[in-house]
């Protein structure tokens, strides 16, 4: 059993529930793990035979250019692209919004979504 982690996937989308926020946009984060047996990968030492970083970060830009209210839905829609990509493998996806606007003063707030 393998762990492949492709982190730190930085986005400027227009998700949120505010109207300021589907004018306006704001910078986000994802994080993707995909678990899995990769022992092909390992013996061949061929992209064919794992999970490919490159499609993974193509997979979440096009999912986040989809515009969501709700870092929820666009983390399952992540995951759930990500899993018919790569059926055999478990992955966890992780989207974090950065400053989220609300009373207070917040870094960010996250969802993480499996598949």
């Amino acid at each position: 059993m393998g762990l492949i982690e492709v982190n730190g996937i930085r986005v400027f989308a227009f998700h949120g529930c505010l109207p300021e926020e589907e004018r306006i946009g704001g910078h986000y984060r994802v994080d993707v793990s995909a678990q899995g047996d990769f022992s092909g990968g390992e013996q061949s030492d061929e992209l064919a035979d794992t999970v490919d970083y490159g499609r993974v970060t193509a997979i979440v830009l096009e999912q986040m250019a989809e515009r969501s209210r709700l870092i929820e839905h666009v983390a399952r829609r992540i995951a759930e692209s990500l899993k018919r990509e790569w059926a055999s493998a478990r992955f966890v996806v992780r989207v974090v919004k950065e400053r989220p606007p609300m009373n207070g003063d917040v870094a960010e707030a996250a969802y993480v979504a499996e598949a």
